[in-house]
C-alpha cells in the first residue's frame, strides 16, 4: 500500500509591502529569497483605509495575474492578522482582523506581519544577518524607525522600537531619516548627535551580537557618507536587500505560515 505524499507549501509566493508612501509587490522564490519579477508599485490611496489598500493589493495581483497565496506587510504592530498600531496609513486600521479582511476581498491565502519584522526576516535568512548567531537587531530609518529583534534566528515579534521615548520624545521623532530632514541636519551631525546616541539607547537595552541598518539610508551611496561615523559595541553593518526586504520577508513569513511552522 502506497504511502500518502504530504502537501507541500508552495515555493512561489507574492510578497507585498503596503508603506505610507507606496503598494509594492511582486513574485518571490520564498525558499532562495529572491524577486521572480521586477516588483509593481502603486501609490498608497489617501486616505490609506483598510478598504482601500485592500483594492490597492487586489490591483497589484491583477498586475501580476496572481491567484495564488500573499504574504502581506502593515506598518503597525499585527498580532493574530489584527492591527493594533497604525503608522503612516489611516487610524481606521487599528482594530482590524487584516487577514479576514485580505481573504474576503483577494480570495486566497493571506499572512499580514508588520513592515520591519518582514524586512527583518529576509535580511536575517538572505542579507545581511545570514548565518549569525546571538541577538541580530534589524532597524529601519526612513519616515519613521522600523525594527525587528532576533534571538538565534527567532524573531521577536512586533518590538516598534522607534517609540521608545529618548530625550523625552519618541526616538523616530529624534533620529528617523525624516528627522534629519525636517530639522536639515548633515548626515555627519545626524549621525553623531541623533542615531549615536538612540543606537547605544538600544544596545543598552539588547546588547546585540549584530546591528543591521535597513531602509533608504542603506543605499551604498548614503551609507558611506554616515555609517562610518557610528560606534558600537556590536558590529554594525547595512541591509543587504534594500527596498526588496519587506516583499522577499512577507513572501517568506506565508509559506512558513502555510508549512504550519513558527518565525
Amino acid at each position: 500500500m502506497s504511502k500518502k505524499k504530504k502537501s507541500k507549501a508552495p515555493k512561489k509566493l507574492l510578497g507585498i509591502d503596503i508603506g505610507g508612501s507606496g503598494i509594492k509587490g511582486a513574485p518571490v522564490h520564498a525558499k532562495k529569497g529572491e524577486l521572480l519579477t521586477e516588483r509593481h508599485r502603486i501609490p498608497t490611496p489617501q486616505p490609506a483605509t483598510p478598504e482601500a489598500c485592500a483594492e490597492t493589493v487586489q490591483a497589484v495581483m491583477d498586475f501580476h495575474e496572481w491567484t495564488k497565496p500573499v504574504g502581506l506587510t502593515v506598518p503597525g504592530r499585527v498580532v493574530g492578522g489584527v492591527v493594533e498600531t497604525a503608522a503612516n496609513i489611516d487610524d481606521s486600521w487599528k482594530g482590524v482582523d487584516a487577514e479576514k479582511l485580505f481573504r474576503k476581498t483577494l480570495g486566497v491565502p493571506v499572512t499580514v506581519l508588520n513592515d520591519a519584522d518582514a524586512a527583518g526576516i529576509a535580511e536575517v535568512q538572505f542579507g545581511a544577518g545570514r548565518g549569525t548567531e546571538g541577538t541580530v537587531l534589524l532597524l529601519t530609518f526612513g519616515t519613521g524607525i522600523g525594527s525587528a529583534l532576533f534571538t538565534n534566528g527567532h524573531l521577536v515579534r512586533n518590538t516598534e522600537l522607534g517609540h521608545v521615548h529618548y530625550d523625552k520624545r519618541e526616538a523616530e521623532h529624534f533620529a528617523a531619516d525624516s528627522a534629519r530632514s525636517r530639522d536639515h541636519l548633515s548626515w555627519e551631525r545626524w549621525a553623531k548627535k541623533r542615531v549615536q546616541p538612540v543606537l547605544e539607547m538600544y544596545e543598552f537595552l539588547f546588547a546585540p551580537d549584530l546591528l543591521i541598518i535597513g531602509g533608504g539610508v542603506s543605499k551604498p551611496a548614503k551609507w558611506k557618507t554616515f555609517g562610518s561615523l557610528l560606534k558600537t559595541k556590536a558590529k554594525i553593518v547595512p541591509a543587504a536587500l534594500g527596498n526588496e526586504a519587506g516583499i522577499v520577508g512577507a513572501a517568506y513569513a506565508a509559506r512558513r505560515s502555510l508549512q504550519g511552522k513558527e518565525l
